[in-house]
């Protein structure tokens, strides 16, 4: 077992999974909880019987005791609580998206530089099990060369658009929902250098009197001249997940081919000696440990299984990944797919980083 550290977790909606999350492994301390709302903190403690909390996020970055910092607040707010968590000495788990744009890039690359923090993010169906598994073959060799991939993810979240935050400027199907099938798709290629797509809006998303694009597909190609196809749908029907898991990523290489996915804990595989039907393994015994709370809501398990992975990591002087400049790649994809959907042309990843002045390297 590795050292033990102290989280302090802001924002407590989405923070519910991350505080069962720490409370659960043995490679973390729950230092306090945070949010603005007091009815909401006291809640928290009361269901988890614990009795740290705090409206106040200064306070908890004061708190000499707490390590790492994990992030669960509004999208638009993650740039502004990464740079106070950094500038207090405190290394950060953020969950996605890491910002909404690319505009404070450079100055969070500039404090954690000088900080000598570490940035994680939290993109979790990279720790759901099926998809967990497809990786690990994926290491060893067992696809071989890869040779394209497709991901998608699809809901009907048509709900999303009866909730006030769906009218707020900066709401986006791309950055709330398609970002897990990108991150799939960079997480294989991660030299993605050109994008291109197409989007529609929907009579259904019409009729709520917004022009939000909730039909997506695109092309994402790399140095090497591989591709992916990346998919999102969220405002109409769906076949449901027993049919159409909601995230999926489909893996085909020169000597294999695998397809994990999201909710359904399920992997099928066609490796050497090949089949003519993939086989199937099934984790439904780990539903429990993934799904702690009501339904399917809240899957708390992937929250764990990346913190310990971010715990390792740093007892063994790594760098958890996606770490900062991965999450600034992965929106500078989403840019130039934005980009791409408003102007019907390819465009290059390079070319948004040279805009916003960022370098990687």
């Amino acid at each position: 077992m590795g050292k033990k550290y102290t989280m302090g977790v802001l924002g407590l909606g989405e923070g519910r999974s991350i505080i069962s999350a720490v409370l659960n492994s043995d490679l973390w301390d729950l230092g306090c909880i945070c949010d603005l709302s007091e009815e909401l903190c006291k809640e928290r403690c009361q269901e988890f019987s614990i009795t740290n909390y705090t409206t106040d996020y200064n306070e908890m970055l004061r708190n000499p005791l707490i390590e790492v910092i994990g992030i669960y607040t509004p999208d638009q707010l993650h740039a502004t609580h990464i740079k106070m968590a950094l500038e207090a000495g405190k290394h950060v788990i953020c969950t996605k998206p890491l910002m909404v744009s690319l505009e404070e890039a450079n100055t969070l690359l500039a404090v954690q530089k000088r900080t000598g923090k570490t940035v994680f993010v939290g993109q979790s169906s990279r720790y759901f099990e099926p998809l967990r598994r497809q990786h690990m073959d994926y290491m060893v060799g067992k696809h071989g060369d890869l040779v394209t991939l497709e991901a998608h993810y699809i809901s009907d979240s048509r709900w999303f658009l009866e909730r006030d935050w769906s009218r707020q400027k900066g709401f986006s199907w791309m950055y709330n929902f398609m970002i897990h099938a990108v991150d799939l798709a960079a997480w294989y290629l991660p030299e993605i250098e050109e994008v291109y797509g197409m989007a529609a809006v929907s009579a259904n998303t019409k009729a709520y009197g917004l022009e939000i694009p909730d039909t997506l597909k695109f092309l994402l190609k790399d140095k090497s001249g591989r591709f992916a196809s990346v998919t999102g749908c969220y405002a109409t029907p769906t076949l449901g997940s027993s049919v159409e898991q909601s995230i999926s990523c489909t893996l085909r290489g020169t000597k294999g081919i695998s397809r994990g996915g999201y909710p359904k804990l399920q992997y099928y595989t066609n490796f050497e000696p090949l089949e003519k039907t993939a086989g199937l393994q099934t984790f439904d015994e780990l539903h429990p440990y993934f799904f702690r709370f009501e339904q399917e809501s809240h899957h708390a398990g992937e929250y764990q299984n990346y913190i310990e992975h971010f715990a390792t990591a740093l007892h063994n002087g790594e760098t958890p990944k996606p770490d900062l400049k991965e999450g600034i790649h992965t929106l500078a994809i989403m840019e130039a797919m934005d980009t791409s959907i408003r102007t019907g042309e390819r465009v290059f990843v390079d070319d948004i980083l040279k805009k916003h002045i960022i370098t990687l390297d």
